[in-house]
């Protein structure tokens, strides 16, 4: 089973960008059919979809976040990426992300990072 790990800065200004990364071990991320999520839990509420890419490069996005937000895959390490711009505060949150084995849409993953707390604020 593959295991994930995510990492970047822990505070971001607002209207910056946020920017994490993914690390895959057990694992390829180019490996067919699966699929390499962004999910996030703003604090008291529930978990929210951002976006995924695929083994193949494919991505799809939360039509609420799509403007503003941008998945890709590494091209020479095991690891993916997401970046949210023009941050607010309402995007403070715990980050995860995750891996889906055949991808037929948000919901349902196989494996999860333990999450990342980002926090937007001056």
């Amino acid at each position: 089973q593959v295991q994930l790990q995510e990492s970047g800065p822990g505070l971001v200004k607002p209207s910056q960008t946020l920017s994490l990364t993914c690390t895959v071990s057990g694992g390829s991320i180019t490996t067919p059919s699966y699929a390499w999520s962004w999910v996030r839990q703003p604090p008291g509420k529930g978990l929210e979809y951002m976006g995924t890419v695929t083994y193949d490069g494919r991505t799809y996005y939360s039509p609420s976040l799509k403007s503003r937000t941008s998945i890709s895959r590494g091209t020479s390490k095991n690891v993916f990426f997401l970046q949210l711009t023009s941050v607010t505060p309402e995007d403070t949150a715990v980050y995860y992300c995750a891996s889906t084995q055949t991808w037929s849409g948000p919901g349902e993953y196989g494996s999860w990072g333990q999450g990342t707390q980002v926090t937007v604020s001056e």
